[in-house]
């Protein structure tokens, strides 16, 4: 029987989320029952997409205090999803586990409640994902890597291996962060940056090399 879920925010990133859900269950059969979107400003534009996927708009986020399912944050910045996440551990419900079917996952990895694989996303071995990190599409992470809390990798993004990524942290599209680099929380690493040194916490770096 499948299990009832509810995304978190009905932008872009949402209903991206939306589609892994449901090749899931094209993949594995019905796994997952979308019960609908809950959303504290969803915009017209918006709520005029989700009618298009067929998709219910089931109100505000304090709505899932009243639902029994799971649920998974749909929401791509990862301080905004860490604001959330803080919200939604009161309602005493388990955020889901959604894994593309073409993701690929190698051996011995560990991955907390609410992590997110998009198509194309690559985790080779002894990888650590904490509670809501999410990759995007053709994002790679490298061995013994461990990306912290609420942590976004956006597309195109390589994460090396042996790599500490604090929580909170934004990989932009097409970043690099080299074998063994530490990024502290909070620190936003742009797009296409290349980032050959350790990056202090709550920096913005870009630039090849990147630089604050």
């Amino acid at each position: 029987m499948p299990e009832p879920i509810v995304i978190i925010g009905c932008g872009g990133h949402g209903r991206e989320i939306l589609g892994i859900v449901t090749a899931i269950n094209e993949h594995r059969g019905d796994t997952w029952k979308v019960l609908g979107f809950v959303d504290d400003k969803p915009s017209d534009t918006n709520l005029r997409l989700l009618k298009r996927l067929d998709a219910d708009y089931l109100g505000p986020v304090a709505a899932l205090a009243a639902m029994d399912a799971r649920f998974v944050i749909g929401i791509g910045d990862p301080r905004v999803r860490a604001r959330i996440a803080e919200r939604t551990a009161a309602y005493g419900l388990k955020a889901a586990q959604l894994v593309h079917p073409d993701a690929t996952v190698g051996l011995d990895n560990a991955f907390s409640e609410g992590v997110v694989l998009f198509p194309g996303a690559r985790v080779t071995t002894n990888v650590t994902l904490g509670p809501h990190v999410h990759l995007n599409q053709n994002a790679t992470v490298g061995h013994d890597s461990v990306l912290g809390d609420c942590t976004q990798v956006n597309p195109l993004a390589a994460v090396s291996g042996s790599c500490s990524i604090g929580p909170r942290v934004l990989i932009g599209t097409t970043a690099a962060v080299l074998q063994g680099i530490a990024v502290g929380s909070g620190a936003t690493v742009g797009a296409g940056a290349c980032v050959v040194r350790d990056v202090p916490e709550l920096t913005t770096v870009k630039g090849v090399p990147a630089r604050p």
